[in-house]
């Protein structure tokens, strides 16, 4: 899995490995749990972007842009250590090919 790179560059643990430790439960678990928390975490960014609230809306967007971004990259995998073809390809939508 994802956290087996990390393990063998001999980083600190991982959180799935905390996780593990922690709960007494499996690999997959651990996985099936972090999807439930990063999708409820959405939906209470989404709300909270719905409310008025005393802080600038362009502020909010760059945070939430800065959100999207991170999803976007360790989403599927972690594009950012291996970049691959489609995030070449993202990238290259928004820097090279953008609308404007």
């Amino acid at each position: 899995m994802k956290n087996q790179f990390e393990q063998k560059r001999g980083h600190v643990a991982s959180a799935v490995e905390c996780y593990m430790k922690q709960y007494g439960v499996c690999e997959e678990q651990v996985y099936s749990e972090f999807q439930k928390q990063i999708e409820n975490a959405w939906l209470d960014i989404n709300q909270e972007c719905l409310k008025p609230t005393a802080v600038s809306m362009p502020l909010l967007a760059r945070i939430l842009n800065l959100s999207r971004t991170a999803d976007v990259i360790y989403k599927e995998q972690d594009s950012y250590t291996h970049v691959g073809k489609v995030m070449r390809d993202n990238i290259a939508s928004v820097l090279i090919n953008a609308v404007i």
